[in-house]
């Protein structure tokens, strides 16, 4: 038996997700054995000014510009559609997963759908439904999430420009991504990602690291990452934080285990 270890593709790609780290080859009994953890990548070493907490330090692969194109390596398909959500950005929103995504965050939530194959088929009937949800006037907006809605440009650039020719800017488009505001900036990124940037409101931005991990943030899930207000930040020309930033302090378990800390001396008093 000759086990062969998968490497980056010319391009920097990695295997897709759930892909076996070995090929076997010859006629073997199958082996059941424990997947090894793949290998993160800094396929642009030595390049500096790429956002907070970039190189990501084997936490994430970190990309060059314009290396990973999503007008190539969508396949359109879809993850999730979920209606009147209230964790995925500010008020009553509807969530759009996409699938796909070469980041490969260590501890990832989403990792069953880093492959850009999985899920089902993007449709015309998803759009008009999309569309007719976001008429509910309680519902604020929407969000894209994924997997990695900038290498998902082919559904989510026409998506948006509908949904600013249905609702002008009464309906809010947040999305997250892993790249960093800085990383889109780059030249040689690809035009695309700056379409769909232009028709967002909120980002957020940076790929999540484990060793930043914070449950006190708001809408993010470690410390690196930011929510960005994209007009402002245009404008600028730098990372603008939105305004309705609002962290907590401390655990509401902490504060409870404290107060009965406090209890249990008293009482021993």
């Amino acid at each position: 038996m000759v086990l062969t270890t998968l490497s980056p593709s010319d391009d920097g790609q990695l295997p897709p997700a759930g892909a076996n780290a070995f090929r076997k080859e010859g006629i073997m009994p199958e082996l059941h054995t424990t997947k090894p953890e793949p290998k993160r990548h800094d396929f642009a070493a030595g390049e500096t000014g790429r956002g907070p907490s970039v190189p990501s330090n084997g936490l994430a692969n970190d990309p060059k510009a314009g290396q990973w194109d999503g007008r190539r390596m969508s396949k359109r398909m879809i993850a999730d559609y979920k209606t009147f959500i209230v964790t995925d950005g500010e008020g009553v929103r509807n969530s759009l997963y996409v699938s796909g995504c070469p980041f490969h965050c260590v501890d990832c939530f989403n990792a069953s759908i880093w492959d850009f194959q999985a899920g089902h088929e993007y449709t015309q009937k998803l759009e008009d439904k999309i569309i007719e949800d976001l008429k509910a006037p309680w519902v604020q907006g929407i969000t894209f999430l994924g997997g990695e809605p900038f290498l998902n440009t082919p559904v989510l650039v026409p998506l948006a420009q509908r949904i600013r020719q249905e609702f002008g800017h009464t309906k809010d488009i947040w999305s997250w991504t892993g790249y960093t505001w800085e990383e889109l900036m780059r030249p040689g990124e690809t035009p695309d990602k700056l379409e769909l940037l232009h028709l967002i409101d909120i980002l957020v931005d940076g790929r999540y690291l484990r060793d930043q991990k914070d449950s006190l943030l708001q809408f993010r899930g470690s410390r690196n990452q930011r929510i960005l207000d994209v007009p402002k930040s245009l404008e600028a020309g730098e990372p603008v934080i939105w305004a309705k930033l609002h962290d907590q302090e401390r655990d509401i378990p902490e504060i409870y285990l404290k107060d009965r800390e406090a209890g249990e001396g008293q009482q021993a008093s």
